[in-house]
């Protein structure tokens, strides 16, 4: 018996809910960090900066796949993998951007402060959601390739 066999069925299809609702949870937070500076530029009729429009659009590209994941047949999709890493880079770009931004920052007593440690906090969960989506790419690459593949007619015969 090996490894993928053991974690099979509804075990396997819970645990891999429950870490994709993560991945959503994440990405979330990240499009209400963002989503504020955001709103706060709208309403005072600034222009809007492209750097946390990308971080809210990657956040919700993130969103939409971790959803589509949730469907069971979605793990029949060959080389979603592939998905997942496409996904691990925008995020890694994301906290790039931001982390040169921010860690560096100084957080006093200026105005504007909160803004500055709400946005060093939030570098921090950029690089969860990366971390995150990495190690999906690498489970379902695992996945991938060592899962059993059947014969095309009758479905009997491992390939």
């Amino acid at each position: 018996m090996d490894f993928i066999d053991r974690y099979k069925g509804p075990v396997a299809y819970f645990s891999h809910a429950f870490y994709r609702f993560l991945q959503v949870t994440l990405a979330l937070t990240v499009c209400g960090l963002y989503g504020m500076d955001l709103s706060s530029a709208d309403q005072a009729n600034e222009s809007l900066d492209g750097r946390w429009i990308y971080a809210v659009v990657t956040a919700g590209l993130a969103v939409m796949i971790a959803l589509a994941y949730l469907v069971p047949l979605s793990l029949r999709i060959p080389f979603v993998f592939v998905i997942d890493t496409v996904i691990f880079i925008l995020w890694i770009v994301v906290f790039g951007i931001f982390g040169n931004m921010f860690i560096k920052a100084e957080v006093g007593n200026e105005p504007g402060w909160k803004k500055t440690q709400r946005m060093k906090n939030s570098v921090w969960v950029d690089l969860a959601n990366a971390v995150s989506w990495l190690i999906s790419a690498a489970g379902m690459g695992i996945y991938w390739a060592t899962r059993k593949r059947r014969s095309l007619f009758t479905g009997r015969a491992i390939v």
